[in-house]
């Protein structure tokens, strides 16, 4: 896709999230500086207070949006025409739903360049049970989450699978008081990587996908076992198919198919919808359904398998 002329910047994440210390750090940085004007637009007003005087030094004009019913298509036009801006960074109401301004048409030459969003680590469980419709939507398609405040690493590995299974692409970054924390995640895998055969249970299955795709270096090469189900599109070659299983992403009626790219001369004797047991190496290659790289699963066994009926859960 082209660059739009306008590049667009949806800062969301729930309220006192970080998203307004997070955009007076990025604002000011040299790196983010341009010669025309940024609009911010706020649609939230948390704790974090901006100097409009300060930000003017950057180029920077503040708008702000007091309701959901205010922001339409027509406001954006009038800020478009007023300002005139080469750039727009929206910090995003968490409780408004992202899908609603997404769904909006924006002025002419606008365009969504960056998603980003921001999570309180301290209090992601609570919005994760009880609005997670909203952070579903918030995370989709985000091109980085990041975690603030993370005071206990335990739950970590769990929060970035619920991340990764809506947005593969995103960059999941968690940092507590000192800054980012690093290398958290090697090797927290619950099988071992270093056997002839890597097998994957049915409970692991969710683990392997993110992993998988996360650490291609850990598994080119490998072989894999695991049970799932048989997805065949028509417009793959005759010896390509999926094999997956679905998960859930928000609630009971929001699943996802979640599966790899498998090769194997017995792939035409199969039949959609099929469970089979499957034994791989793992490769990788660039495909398009990936965005780029991604796992291709070389079969080497296939056999019949036992319906798996629980969904893949990530938290």
């Amino acid at each position: 896709m082209e660059q739009p002329e306008v590049m667009v910047y949806l800062m969301t994440g729930f309220l006192d999230s970080g998203k307004s210390q997070f955009l007076k750090f990025t604002l000011a940085q040299d790196y983010f500086q341009i010669d025309g004007t940024t609009l911010l637009l706020l649609c939230e007003e948390g704790e974090e207070e901006y100097d409009a005087e300060e930000l003017k030094k950057y180029g920077v004009v503040i708008e702000t949006v007091d309701s959901q019913e205010e922001l339409t298509e027509d406001l954006l036009a009038e800020l478009d025409v007023k300002y005139r801006p080469e750039r727009v960074v929206i910090e995003y109401n968490g409780m408004w739903k992202v899908s609603d301004f997404e769904k909006m048409k924006l002025p002419e030459g606008w365009g969504i360049e960056q998603k980003l969003t921001t999570v309180d680590a301290s209090t992601f469980q609570m919005y994760l049970t009880n609005l997670k419709p909203l952070f579903v939507e918030m995370v989709r398609d985000a091109e980085l989450v990041l975690f603030n405040r993370c005071t206990d690493l335990k739950p970590l590995a769990g929060y970035r699978r619920s991340v990764k299974v809506v947005s593969p692409q995103a960059e999941v970054i968690f940092e507590d008081e000192n800054g980012e924390i690093e290398n958290i995640f090697q090797d927290h895998v619950p099988y071992d990587l270093n056997a002839p055969v890597i097998e994957i249970r049915p409970e692991d299955y969710g683990i392997w996908y993110v992993d998988v795709m996360e650490n291609p270096d850990r598994y080119r090469g490998k072989i894999v076992e695991y049970t799932a189900r048989v997805l065949k599109p028509r417009s793959f070659p005759s010896k390509l198919f999926f094999t997956g299983r679905m998960a859930m992403t928000c609630c009971a009626d929001d699943t996802t198919f979640l599966g790899y790219v498998c090769k194997s001369t017995y792939a035409p004797k199969l039949k959609a919808g099929q469970w089979v047991k499957i034994r791989a190496k793992v490769e990788y290659a660039k495909l398009a359904m990936y965005h780029g790289t991604g796992p291709v699963l070389e079969a080497e066994h296939i056999e019949s398998g036992d319906e798996i009926k629980e969904l893949v859960y990530f938290n």
